[in-house]
């Protein structure tokens, strides 16, 4: 049974070119998610900063909406706006 894995990255660096040079590999990914490769197969992802931000931002908001999924069939509650 072969294994196949996929990369997700525009781009690619073994772990040995990492170690070498990391400033030059993060200058030249730029914006863009570089792989990282152990014996050819992907180890690691190397994203940039903003990047990784903006993912949690997105995994937050994706549970927020799951929370607020799961409550909606519960009783509301009016309140007037003076009472907050």
């Amino acid at each position: 049974m072969a294994i196949t894995n996929s990369i997700y990255a525009k781009a690619t660096v073994s772990i040995t070119e990492l170690r070498r040079n990391p400033g030059q590999v993060i200058e030249e990914a730029g914006d863009a998610a570089v792989a990282i490769l152990n014996h050819n197969r992907p180890a690691a992802y190397l994203v940039p900063a903003s990047v990784y931000e903006q993912l949690l931002d997105l995994l937050e908001d994706a549970e927020l909406a799951e929370l607020a999924r799961s409550r909606r069939s519960e009783a509301t509650i009016k309140v007037a706006l003076d009472e907050l």
